[in-house]
């Protein structure tokens, strides 16, 4: 890929950057859960990648150590989490380039990574790169609030339906 692209961890001095990047976007977020990441970056907990595109601000994504999903979780499976990328910079390849940076994160630390995604069409094009890049179902269904949906009941479709996907190395 030939865009100038810049993939960096986090620091504190960017909370408002990207705050203020991902406002006004379906993809926006609370400024206390910004700075939460931050203290968990701090805390070793979970690793920021950020990415620029020609020296703006674009997109983030996630490898969080400690699952709150219980499988990946009893199985030390890093989840790849809250991979974003600003709406008018998608589909231009740098969704692949940052995934591949937080797989990279993820291998060094085990050999089975996991991610997971909302069963809604605003996820449509995540679940269409993670497919492409090799993850697969982790054959357990699909989860509501990180718990299995059982036969026959209802759910609510919103962003905590979800299926988990792992890739091993």
């Amino acid at each position: 890929m030939s865009v100038p692209l810049q993939i960096r961890r986090m620091t504190q001095s960017d909370i408002d950057i990207i705050h203020k990047g991902l406002s006004g976007n379906d993809i926006s977020k609370p400024l206390d859960y910004v700075k939460s990441c931050w203290e968990e970056n701090k805390n070793k907990e979970r690793v920021t990648l950020l990415v620029f595109y020609e020296n703006e601000f674009v997109g983030w994504g996630h490898v969080v150590y400690k699952s709150q999903y219980p499988y990946f979780s009893e199985n030390d499976i890093p989840e790849i989490q809250n991979f974003d990328i600003i709406p008018p910079f998608r589909k231009r390849g740098i969704g692949s380039v940052l995934i591949e940076a937080l797989e990279e994160d993820a291998f060094a630390m085990s050999n089975t990574i996991g991610i997971g995604f909302g069963l809604y069409a605003n996820y449509g094009t995540a679940q269409r790169l993670y497919m492409k890049r090799g993850f697969i179902p982790d054959g357990r269904g699909i989860m509501y609030n990180n718990l299995p949906v059982e036969p026959g009941s209802q759910v609510c479709v919103d962003d905590d339906l979800s299926l988990f996907l792992i890739k091993t190395k």
